[in-house]
């Protein structure tokens, strides 16, 4: 049987109307790297089928650069995960208006699960839900707050039909010091639903390893930092997680 492929998934964070990158969510350890719109025709150009777009500046609820990922979305001919700042019916239909293929529900989906069973049963596999994790512990709100425990909250959302989810271990996340393969691990074991991987991928032997999991339900890799700082290329990204 061949090995399925990986999905990569490069990353573009948008703060200020500039794609920056954070350590561990912290907005004071940001570097800068240009025009999102750029990045994103770049990505393009190397050979992207995905992009994960996040709005920062909704995510911590300091501002909006919502003309800004419109623009982005339009710029390019390729699949769009959008994220940020996704917390209510009005922000939701906005977000899904700006034709991305799917947006991530992060707080919403924790602090409302009710919400969320409804507009998953609604808008099926355009929703994906963010769950970002200190050990089991789900983090909120910009990861300033507790959530919950992971497991419980994995449960509800199967049980309403969830068709993805995206786990981020907070910890590893913008650091280069490689994925948390037990938690992902963990994750596939309890649900059927297919997952990506998020936080940590710092060598192409992390997408090796991640593209070794595929059969257990790991979909995708969200790759930021790594390929910023220059670890690798999207092109061998995407050769070695066999694109």
């Amino acid at each position: 049987m061949r090995m399925k492929s990986l999905e990569i998934l490069p990353a573009i964070d948008v703060k200020d109307g500039r794609a920056v990158r954070l350590v561990q969510g912290e907005l004071a350890k940001e570097s800068t790297y240009g025009l999102p719109v750029e990045v994103a025709r770049d990505f393009v150009a190397q050979g992207a089928k995905w992009i994960h777009l996040v709005d920062l500046d909704a995510a911590f609820g300091i501002g909006s650069n919502f003309e800004l990922i419109q623009e982005v979305i339009r710029s390019v001919d390729i699949q769009i995960e959008l994220s940020g700042g996704i917390r209510d019916e009005e922000s939701l239909v906005r977000a899904l208006s700006t034709g991305c293929t799917r947006v991530n529900l992060g707080t919403a989906a924790i602090e409302n699960p009710e919400w969320t069973a409804k507009v998953i049963s609604k808008y099926g596999p355009r929703i994906a839900v963010g769950l970002d994790v200190r050990g089991h512990t789900l983090a909120a709100r910009g990861w300033t707050k507790d959530g919950g425990d992971l497991f419980e909250m994995l449960e509800i959302l199967d049980a309403a039909g969830c068709s993805r989810y995206i786990v981020t271990d907070v910890a590893k996340d913008g650091t280069l010091t490689g994925p948390n393969f037990e938690l992902l691990k963990e994750v596939c074991a309890v649900t059927s639903v297919p997952v990506v991987a998020s936080g940590g991928i710092s060598v192409l032997q992390d997408l090796i390893d991640l593209r070794s999991l595929t059969s257990i339900g790991i979909e995708g890799a969200i790759v930021g930092k790594a390929i910023y700082s220059g670890s690798f290329t999207l092109p061998q990204a995407l050769e070695v997680a066999g694109e």
